[in-house]
């Protein structure tokens, strides 16, 4: 077991198999440096321009440089990069809590945009980048690339940077906008790699009918089950805290089975060739909803806090690695010769992404607010344009989608794979750094303070974590009639009228009957001592 584990982290990169102390060595600096993102990220927390994704991203650039001159120009990052450290390590972590902390509310009233955005959106993206690549790339000289190549680029570069957004956008201020972006981001990043791997074994010398159609129906499949699977392992995990009374004797051993269950259903999905973000999402939503108030009180102050903090931590990580490694000479050397071809592919891909998320913002905006009556529910210009430029960020995903396809143990011998990778570097780079400078200013140009505040806002943290999943909404039958009660009309008018209430007003029926004395949540957890009590939570109301 030892030596598999051992085995493993060689492989990753965080151990040397040839120098116990140079590991060490790196390690220590690696973490030194993650410090120091956080101390200055604090300093430069009320900046205009800059987030904490940007300051890791430039300390791992002047990291690089150093390390780049005392190498002599052998190296430029401590650690290497494996797709496998971030997949089943970094990622799940920032999924989890992005569904953990997530407004249900805001998210669940928006949901069908979000899918619209998040699914058909980023079909749309990746096959306009796609075709864009094909058409493009095969009249410049960019190394021996097939089909299958490009299409694996349109969905690398279809994949959204979610962790940038969650640090540009404030869930408080703009809740609309922020359940948007951040929801699609969400999906769109389980889309893309759904399509990536679906990708992988497709036969683009045999396509009909009935190919397509397969890969039609197994895409959905992926999204159901995967889905599926994060619900009942949060169902699970909640089933279980409110029949074991787990905090009588030790809040730790709550705190614990969370977190496993949580990792548990990402790596079941992964095990099962499933999408393991959508999975480890939809279970932190469900224990968010339910598990996180069957816990003692001290349980949930700490799990919101850990979770928060391991999100924390993976992030830096992730953004001060990208800053190091997009100064690998092992890289840049097989691009030398013809650095022109690499700005240039690196211009197409990024104007290709700048076209393939307009050619679905803005339609599939104008297709939303079609089902839409209240001007508050539709999606203004300036909200569109805040959308579209929010998702232009590449992040971590593209890089990892881009070193599976195109590099084995994050190196490449052959010429055209290492442009594809520089170029995705460059694109993540120039992406974040440009696009998430001008983001904050473009929300304030756009939306007013007096605008940003009067949107429909929700409690914060911890109270977001009282609400009901599907509660009910600000101007609702009950606002509309005084609070009294009246006849109300039929399903099946209230479904054509207002859809969004009428499934939250069922859910929260069904929710209120059979979920919640089953698997706990707020006000059905029973009083005995040293378990659960609602008689906590009365402050937060």
């Amino acid at each position: 077991m030892g030596f598999d584990v051992g085995a493993h982290l060689v492989r990753l990169g965080i151990v040397s198999s040839t120098s116990d102390h140079a590991s060490v060595v790196s390690i220590n600096i690696f973490v030194a440096l993650l410090c120091s993102c956080i101390v200055i990220g604090h300093l430069l927390e009320e900046n205009r321009w800059m987030n904490e994704s940007i300051t890791a991203l430039i300390i791992g650039l002047c990291t690089g440089v150093v390390i780049l001159l005392t190498t002599k120009g052998k190296s430029s990052h401590i650690l290497v990069f494996s797709e496998d450290l971030f997949f089943i390590y970094l990622l799940p972590p920032i999924i989890f809590n992005a569904g953990f902390q997530v407004k249900k509310k805001q998210f669940f009233r928006n949901f069908m945009t979000i899918i619209l955005f998040g699914a058909i959106g980023t079909m749309i993206s990746f096959f306009i980048i796609s075709l864009g690549a094909i058409e493009i790339f095969k009249r410049i000289d960019v190394g021996s690339l097939d089909v299958g190549d490009f299409l694996a680029i349109g969905a690398i570069f279809s994949a959204t940077d979610s962790v940038c957004t969650l640090q540009v956008l404030n869930q408080d201020e703009t809740p609309f906008l922020y359940s948007l972006v951040f929801g699609e981001g969400v999906v769109n990043d389980a889309t893309s790699v759904v399509l990536f791997n679906a990708l992988q074994d497709f036969d683009i010398n045999h396509v009909d009918a009935i190919t397509v159609l397969k890969f039609v129906g197994n895409f959905f499949y992926l999204f159901l089950t995967s889905t599926f699977l994060g619900v009942f392992a949060g169902l699970l995990c909640a089933y279980i805290i409110k029949k074991l009374y787990i905090g009588r004797h030790s809040t730790d051993r709550e705190v614990a089975l969370m977190i496993l269950m949580a990792y548990l259903s990402y790596m079941l999905a992964e095990l099962l060739d499933l999408s393991g973000i959508l999975t480890v999402f939809f279970c932190g939503i469900v224990m968010s909803h339910y598990a996180w108030h069957n816990v003692t009180e001290s349980s949930r102050i700490t799990t919101k806090h850990v979770f928060a903090t391991m999100s924390f931590i993976a992030e830096t990580f992730l953004f001060l690695y990208v800053g190091m490694d997009a100064l690998d000479i092992e890289k840049w050397k097989f691009t030398s010769d013809s650095p022109g071809n690499s700005i240039g592919v690196s211009s197409i891909l990024l104007g290709l992404v700048l076209v393939g998320r307009a050619a679905f913002v803005f339609p599939l905006s104008f297709l939303s607010n079609l089902t839409k009556r209240s001007p508050e529910e539709k999606i203004n210009f300036r909200k569109q344009i805040i959308i579209w430029w929010a998702g232009l960020m590449r992040g971590a995903v593209s890089i990892a989608l881009a070193y599976n396809k195109f590099t084995r143990s994050g190196h490449t011998q052959l010429r055209g794979n290492a442009i594809m990778i520089t170029s995705t570097i460059t694109v993540v780079l120039f992406s974040t750094m440009v696009f998430g400078l001008l983001t904050k200013p473009l929300i304030r140009l756009l939306l007013p303070a007096s605008s940003r505040n009067c949107v429909i806002s929700e409690p914060t943290t911890p109270k977001s974590l009282l609400s009901p999943l599907l509660g009910p909404e600000q101007g609702g039958w009950e606002a509309e009639t005084g609070g009294h009660s009246i006849t109300r009309p039929s399903s099946l008018r209230m479904l054509l009228t207002k859809p969004s209430r009428t499934v939250h007003y069922y859910w929260r029926k069904f929710d209120d009957a059979f979920m919640r004395p089953v698997f706990g949540g707020r006000g059905f957890v029973p009083h005995v001592p040293g378990s659960p009590h609602e008689d906590t939570l009365n402050g937060w109301r």
